[in-house]
This record gives structure tokens, C-alpha cells and sequence, in this order.
């Protein structure tokens, strides 16, 4: 692409990123103790920035705190995009960022204020991810590898890769609504256990061919190796976190072995978004589309022969 990187503003997006997903935590913290309405009241807490620190209280200000400073860095890293980036395109998408945290903030105050309605706090989650993967997008874009000159391969087997990718990503997408709303008591969790086979059907087969069609493209193949580890200790946390909530049912509040497979199934989600994304901007970088090479027809010689 002979687009020179700015590593310091690469630096300061990844760490954007790594702040993301400490929020990512925060949030799921909050969900999973049962600690979202412990503050009534928004954006102060109990008509203060320094509520007491107990109970539930220290999951949602904690939450609310680290959102804050997230949207802070957003703010950061769109003018630093607006000012310094060459590609109008990654212009927009610093914006695309700050206005998805800015809708963010509006849908946690909307959350609180409306006693969290399955829908607004569904949203609520799902936006936090795909905020989430819109900054490692970022990130990635920055980076030094986007913008070489990097050699391309060509994939002639079926389906292609690179339709395999995109579909991986929107299922994840759709799985983690589904996960948000069974977390919000949208409803159960059966439409969340279909798309979980579905998504480990499609992570499976997208790794599959990224290492028998590429085996010799170290990019490609290491996509295929994270896919196939995030998905599979996605598999066991997610059992996890099942067992975990049948196992806390008889007691009147989360426990920490619930707390702990829940949040860390919620977030290995968001990695797994993340990661389909980023392998879906390697394989479009990296891979041409087969061309098939139809064969000569015969001529009227040959027929009669």
C-alpha cells in the first residue's frame, strides 16, 4: 500500500484496545453480580461522583469509571486519526468509533434510567462489542503490516475463503446479540445454543481451509491456529458457564464460580469477534480470488473423430 505507519499512533490504538477490553470486563462483572441497578441514578451516582463503596456499588461506578475514561481516549484517537492519517477512510472510522462510544454512553444511561429493559441493556452489550472490534480494527490498519507491500496467493477452492470469513463474522456478530440477550433474560437459551453450533461449524471450517489452501502462508496459517484455540475454549466456557448457572440457581445470590465463567466466556466472545474480523482483512489482503480457466471447446474436427 507504500502508506508510511505512524507507530505512535498505532502504539496508542492498541492501547486503546487493551483499555477496551478491560471495560469488556467491567461490563460483564456488572451483569453477572446482578450489580446494574446498585446505582439507580445517572450519570451521578446517588447524587455524587464518590458513592460509597459497597456492594454492587463497586462493580457499576467502577464500570461507569472505566467507560469514562475509554470515551476519553476515543476523543484522543479520532482527532489524532482526523489529523494524522492520509487514508480518508480511516478518518471515518475514528469517527465511526467515537460516535459508537457516545451511543454506547446514551444506551448504559438509558439502561439505568429505564430499569434495564432486555432490549436497551442487549443492545447495550452488544454495541460494547463491536465498539471493541472496531478499535483492534484500528489498531490493525495502523499497523506496519497493512501498510507493506505484501505478496498475494491465490485460492481457487470452494467455498472461497473469503466468503467462508465473512459469514464466520456475521454469525459470531449474531451469536453474541443472542448471548446478550439470554444474559438480559430477553429469552432463553435455546436460540443461543443453535448458534453456537452454527458458529463452531463455520470456525471450524473457515481454520480448515485456511490451513489445507495455505498451509505455506505463516499470516494465514497462525489465523487459523488462534481460530481454532479461541473456539475451542469458547466450547468448554460455555459449558461452563451453563453448569455454573444451574449450579447457583438454589442460591439467592451469583456466586463467584458463576461470576468468573461468565465473564470470561462473555469476553473470550468478544476476542472471537476479533478475531474472525481480523482474519477476514488478512484473507481480503492477502488472497485473490480464483479465477477458473475454462477449457477450449473442440473443434468440429475433433467431434467427428
Amino acid at each position: 500500500m507504500n502508506t508510511a505507519p505512524n507507530p505512535s499512533l498505532h502504539k496508542y490504538a492498541v492501547f486503546t484496545a487493551i483499555c477496551t477490553f478491560l471495560l469488556l470486563i467491567a461490563g460483564a462483572l456488572v451483569t453477572s453480580n446482578d450489580a446494574g441497578l446498585s446505582v439507580p441514578t445517572w450519570p451521578l451516582a446517588w447524587g455524587t461522583v464518590t458513592p460509597p463503596m459497597v456492594g454492587g456499588i463497586v462493580y457499576e461506578w467502577s464500570h461507569r469509571v472505566i467507560a469514562a475514561t475509554i470515551g476519553f481516549l476515543t476523543i484522543i484517537l479520532a482527532v489524532w486519526l482526523w489529523m494524522a492519517e492520509k487514508r480518508p477512510w480511516m478518518r471515518w472510522m475514528g469517527f465511526a468509533a467515537l460516535s459508537g462510544v457516545i451511543a454506547q454512553g446514551i444506551l448504559g444511561g438509558m439502561t439505568v434510567r429505564m430499569f434495564q429493559p432486555p432490549p436497551v441493556s442487549a443492545a447495550h452489550a452488544t454495541l460494547a462489542q463491536l465498539f471493541f472490534s472496531t478499535v483492534v480494527a484500528i489498531a490493525f490498519f495502523t499497523g506496519s503490516w497493512w501498510q507493506s507491500d505484501i505478496a498475494e496467493v491465490e485460492d481457487e477452492g470452494n467455498p472461497p475463503v473469503r466468503s467462508l470469513t465473512v459469514w464466520t463474522v456475521a454469525a459470531v456478530f449474531l451469536q453474541l446479540i443472542l448471548g446478550a440477550a439470554f444474559r438480559h433474560k430477553g429469552f432463553g437459551i435455546f436460540p443461543h445454543l443453535i448458534g453456537a453450533v452454527i458458529v463452531t461449524i463455520l470456525v471450524f471450517k473457515t481454520a480448515a481451509a485456511l490451513k489445507r489452501r495455505f498451509a505455506d502462508t505463516p499470516p494465514l496459517r497462525k489465523c487459523a491456529n488462534v481460530l481454532h484455540i479461541l473456539i475451542g475454549v469458547q466450547l468448554l466456557l460455555g459449558a461452563g458457564a451453563w453448569w455454573s448457572r444451574i449450579y447457583s440457581a438454589r442460591f439467592p445470590q451469583p456466586i463467584p464460580v458463576m461470576v468468573v465463567f461468565t465473564v470470561v466466556h462473555t469476553v473470550t466472545g468478544a476476542l472471537l469477534l476479533a478475531t474472525t474480523l481480523l482474519t477476514a482483512l488478512v484473507t481480503h489482503r492477502m488472497i485473490r480470488p480464483g479465477t477458473a480457466v475454462a477449457e477450449p471447446s473442440a473443434s468440429p474436427q475433433q467431434v467427428a473423430q
